[in-house]
């Protein structure tokens, strides 16, 4: 097997991340997972007048997350219902949304309730309460920095990746402990963060995570494409990097690796060796954190690309559920 550009594979799966851990994370996220309890969701379903199927109800989910934010997920309910059933979460890429509903229909079809997130303030309808209306699209990972810990927008966002599981997990249709997450890039860092803020989500399938070890991304010269927000930031705000170490402390709050050690779902985890835009030991920094069941599918020829057969692979590790 040919090396990384990273570093050898070997070295990867010891690899156990650069970007600092604050002191208070625990406290923090403990916190954050307290006030997202406190929230009243004030749930809608709203069944979508264009799409529908003979063997699911298609709809639009609304609830209130932190900071009062209106969030938008797809939610598809198999019927005739099957009582109790399993259910899978589905988060998207940067900047992306929450995609159309045939993609969906193969869970569905197959008896899972299905609800995919809009990310707030990116390409989806999910409300940004960042001073604006409609979306920022961009720059989430900075967002914040300028300001207090509670103040990050991925505060939020991962928040609202818990709090839809926790909505779905109270469905009297879905079995709680039956719910699966999954997702590739942003939408495999959701997924982590998600597992690791609601540790009843059972599965988690999350394809090469981006939100991984920031300083590690900066340390290669990859702050470009996803991640170019990184280097606009210290040009911008710290032309000198004077507050280099307090930038990357902070990031730590929003940094997916030390979220890891909090999942107790089942993992499986795909990382593509070439990937220069979520780089291999940032991801690894994430999976060798990890202490529940898990598994590694490694894709040594492919970059930031979806890999080939890892969707139909997610599909049977999730019928494993049924």
């Amino acid at each position: 097997m040919p090396s990384t550009f990273d570093m050898p594979l070997e070295e990867l799966s010891r690899y156990r991340g650069t970007n600092p851990r604050p002191d208070d994370f625990d406290a923090y996220w403990d916190a954050a997972v307290a006030e997202m309890n406190a929230v009243d969701p004030r749930i809608e379903i709203i069944p979508d007048e264009e799409f529908q199927t003979p063997f699911a109800t298609c709809s639009h989910l609304w609830f209130t997350g932190a900071g009062g934010a209106r969030i938008h997920a797809k939610l598809l309910q198999p019927k005739p219902v099957a009582v109790p059933h399993p259910a899978v979460l589905m988060f998207h890429g940067y900047t992306g949304d929450c995609g159309g509903w045939l993609e969906k229909l193969g869970y569905a079809a197959a008896g899972f309730t299905v609800a995919a997130l809009d990310c707030r303030g990116q390409g989806g309808c999910s409300e940004d309460v960042g001073g604006v209306r409609g979306n920022t699209h961009r720059g989430h990972i900075i967002r914040g920095l300028g300001d207090a810990p509670e103040k990050m927008l991925y505060r939020s966002i991962f928040l609202d990746t818990a709090q839809l599981a926790k909505i779905v997990m109270a469905m009297d249709d879905v079995d709680e402990n039956r719910v699966g997450a999954m997702g590739g890039s942003q939408g495999g860092a959701l997924a982590l963060a998600c597992a690791a803020l609601e540790p009843r989500v059972a599965r988690c399938a999350p394809v090469h995570p981006f939100l991984c070890d920031y300083k590690r991304v900066y340390d290669l010269d990859l702050a470009k494409d996803a991640y170019a927000e990184l280097e606009e930031y210290f040009r911008k705000f710290d032309p000198q990097h004077r507050r280099e170490d307090e930038i990357f402390r902070q990031l730590g709050y929003i940094d997916v690796q030390h979220l890891a050690p909090r999942i107790k779902a089942e993992v499986l985890l795909a990382t593509t060796l070439r990937d220069t835009v979520c780089p291999p030991s940032t991801q690894f920094a994430a999976y060798n954190k990890i202490a529940s069941t898990k598994s590694l599918e490694v894709y040594p020829d492919f970059a930031h690309e979806p890999p080939p057969g890892f969707a139909e692979r997610t599909y049977q590790f999730m019928m494993e559920m049924c």
